[in-house]
């Protein structure tokens, strides 16, 4: 008589192996750079934490002690969310891959971020600062030129660093009369067309007539010679670019994502509508967009207190 085969019986306590197959696991289902990046950095820093304790059991307990640890590192409620809902990841490739019982996964699900809802997420510029920053590329030189269609970009369309190197000049096109970035990917595979102010359009162009392009990518390296080669971009660049400008002008540390979250705040500022603002950003939840403006309810003169429907409204 054959003998029965043995069912493996899902673990309470994950091995290195056990989590390095589930961290590919996770790797693998992601589709954006970024997202791998973050997710992959996330994992790691859980998983020295987790193997550095004596056999801790998986579980809703656990990832617990994880966030508290966070906490106590100061890390920034938006981080901290981050690290959570990968470890959730972490959880949910293990159970699918048979290492983690759907019990303790669905425990470590319970586990909440922080909440972070009218909280400001990072930095931003005044519209003051912006100027200054945007001056600090005032030369007639290809690379100068370059740098401040970089900086415009960033801070008057809201692009992210990935976004603005994927840029190609045939991507500029004439909606309705105005110049846009048409049909834009951006994270998670999403598609949105970003209007592009007029001043955003001189100074690409002025970039585009100095360095000769007539397609293809529009940000190009420049080498020591001031000649341009080579038909791409990084993001270290742009990154290298902001933080310089940011210095030469008497700025705080200003990250490229915070030209991002600049240009959502002035927008707002500017009496632009949170709807609009989204479909600027491309922000899949409106949450997301309220979090880059610092927004928050306000009941002192609330927004429902005079919509024409009080008894002494006029008719």
């Amino acid at each position: 008589m054959a003998k029965s085969k043995r069912k493996r019986v899902p673990k309470t306590v994950l091995k290195l192996p056990d989590l390095e197959q589930s961290k590919s696991a996770v790797l693998n289902s992601l589709t954006s750079a970024s997202s791998k990046r973050s997710y992959d950095h996330a994992i790691r820093e859980f998983i020295d934490w987790y193997c550095s304790e004596p056999r801790l059991a998986f579980n809703k307990t656990v990832v617990t002690r994880h966030r508290i640890s966070l906490e106590e590192h100061h890390y920034a409620p938006s981080t901290i969310s981050l690290r959570l809902a990968a470890v959730r990841r972490l959880a949910y490739e293990a159970t699918d891959c048979g290492l983690l019982s759907p019990d303790l996964a669905a425990g470590i699900r319970r586990v909440k971020g922080v909440k972070r809802l009218g909280v400001r997420v990072g930095n931003w510029l005044t519209a003051e600062e912006g100027k200054r920053l945007l001056a600090t590329e005032p030369g007639a030189t290809p690379r100068s030129q370059r740098d401040r269609a970089l900086l415009a970009l960033l801070v008057g369309c809201g692009l992210r660093r990935a976004e603005l190197t994927a840029l190609r000049l045939e991507d500029f096109q004439l909606r309705e009369g105005h110049w846009v970035i048409a049909d834009l990917t951006g994270k998670g595979g999403h598609i949105r067309t970003i209007p592009v102010p007029d001043w955003v359009k001189a100074a690409v162009d002025t970039w585009v007539l100095s360095a000769g392009i007539s397609g293809g990518p529009l940000l190009r390296s420049i080498n020591k010679a001031g000649r341009i080669w080579g038909n791409g971009f990084t993001p270290k660049v742009i990154w290298a670019v902001v933080k310089r400008d940011a210095k030469n002008c008497g700025l705080p540390s200003v990250a490229p994502h915070g030209l991002r979250r600049t240009c959502a705040r002035l927008c707002h500022q500017a009496g632009g509508e949170l709807e609009q603002i989204q479909f600027l950003l491309g922000h899949v939840s409106i949450q997301t967009t309220e979090r880059y403006l610092g927004c928050k309810q306000r009941f002192q003169n609330a927004v429902n207190d005079h919509i024409g429907l009080e008894p002494d409204a006029p008719a």
